[in-house]
């Protein structure tokens, strides 16, 4: 079975996140008052090949674990769809 993985890796919220704080400074040169907070992070899409759902969920979270995320310094969440 075919199956699509949309997987989002975003900083702790207890580490500081300097993208994030530059976007947030620089909203007032483009007029945009009240942007208090902006947490900057990645999104993957992967499609794989797996017998059923649980085997998907294991090859993505392992492939989190291991390589997408720096789970030192990031977290990751990912919804799983058969293709």
């Amino acid at each position: 079975m075919k199956f699509i993985a949309e997987i989002d890796i975003m900083p702790h919220k207890e580490l500081l996140d300097p993208q994030g704080k530059v976007v947030v400074n620089n909203m007032k040169h483009l007029d945009l008052s009240g942007i208090e907070d902006v947490r900057i992070g990645r999104h993957v899409s992967m499609s794989l090949d797996a017998s059923n759902e649980a085997e998907a969920r294991e090859k993505v979270d392992t492939a989190c674990k291991k390589l997408l995320a720096n789970l030192i310094m990031e977290t990751y969440h990912f919804d799983l769809k058969q293709a």
